[in-house]
């Protein structure tokens, strides 16, 4: 029999038969298949939430990257009215990954959103699942919140985050020799910078 995946009004992914009306609260998320796989696919990050001193973390379902990259906001309350263009890309790879059967719960894309009035200041998350004990993480944020310490904040936690995988034992980030401030966030979230690959300068956080 086929289930699915759905996220509760905790923030906690659910797993249910398929072909069933949502109880009320419950979200579908777009990740389905037999009972025994789904279970498998949350035991490792049973919540869709991460929290921070002044962040939730949400993450992106597919269902919902399918509609921020089709341009619409998914149901998130956006600083400004809209997501980044760096926050659709990422959806976009979402998409992509799901559609290639690639993507996994928490391996994904994280909203970032702000706890004193639920606005939705940017966007934070991996390339992929990890391979070979490697992560690459992510990030953007809007330009009017940016020095504020938001993306250190949640730099850390996520990445301290995926260092408690027991496959992960590397998270990766990179960036352009002229962006000083993803540099600097990278720096403060215990990042170290590594020898430069294809032009980028290079950071990891080990565990």
């Amino acid at each position: 029999m086929t289930h699915v995946i759905v996220i509760d009004p905790k923030d906690d992914f659910v797993v249910l038969p398929a072909g069933q009306s949502l109880p009320e609260g419950r979200r579908a998320t777009g990740w389905s298949g037999d009972e025994e796989s789904c279970r498998r696919q949350v035991a490792g990050h049973p919540r869709a939430v991460l929290e921070s001193d002044r962040l939730r973390l949400r993450e992106v379902t597919p269902a919902e990257a399918a509609e921020l990259h089709a341009g619409r906001d998914a149901g998130f309350g956006w600083f400004d009215g809209d997501p980044g263009d760096g926050s659709r890309e990422a959806a976009g790879m979402l998409v992509r990954a799901h559609e290639a059967g690639l993507h996994r719960p928490g391996w994904g894309m994280y909203v970032l959103i702000r706890t004193e009035d639920d606005r939705a200041v940017g966007g934070m998350g991996f390339h992929g699942p990890p391979a070979q004990g490697s992560v690459e993480i992510g990030f953007d944020l809007h330009p009017e919140v940016r020095g504020r310490g938001y993306a250190t904040e949640a730099l850390t936690v996520l990445a301290r985050w995926a260092l408690t995988d027991p496959g992960t034992d590397t998270v990766v980030a990179t960036t352009t020799p002229d962006n000083i401030p993803s540099q600097r966030v990278m720096e403060r979230a215990g990042f170290t910078r590594r020898p430069d690959q294809d032009g980028l300068y290079v950071y990891t956080l080990t565990g």
